[in-house]
């Protein structure tokens, strides 16, 4: 009986953070939006933006976005065309790796970040404040 309890409550606490991640992502979709920005967009222009690349560098291998924002490798190659296609970013072939591309934010992307940038930090706030959206209230 303790570890059917026990086991109930690890599957709830699960689709606890699930829900919260879905609505948070719903609520920055909504944000983003009137931006020409979706959530995914954002976590992308974010990285670039935000971070420093493995090699200390402004522009980052596409391995090395991917593993910051939790997107398929196909799913991210998509968007950084869609990005680039805006003139948010720009890729290139790695010269050390010809098999690598590397991604670089534009100045376009670097203004458009800075503009969404404190939309998306309140959505995250509202959403995430004190653990309160984990309990859905």
């Amino acid at each position: 009986m303790a570890a059917e309890n026990a086991e109930r409550g690890l599957v709830d606490q699960w689709r606890g953070i699930l829900a919260v991640h879905a609505r948070t992502v719903c609520e920055l979709d909504r944000e983003l939006h009137r931006h020409g920005l979706g959530a995914s967009d954002f976590e992308v222009l974010d990285v670039l933006a935000m971070g420093a690349a493995a090699d200390g560098g402004t522009s980052f291998r596409v391995q090395e976005i991917s593993e910051r924002v939790h997107l398929s490798q196909s799913a991210l190659s998509r968007l950084i065309g869609r990005l680039e296609k805006d003139g948010l970013v720009t890729r290139g072939m790695c010269a050390e790796d010809r098999r690598g591309v590397h991604v670089c934010i534009t100045p376009k992307g670097r203004e458009l970040h800075g503009e969404v940038l404190p939309l998306q930090r309140a959505v995250l706030a509202r959403m995430l404040a004190d653990g309160s959206a984990a309990s859905g209230g």
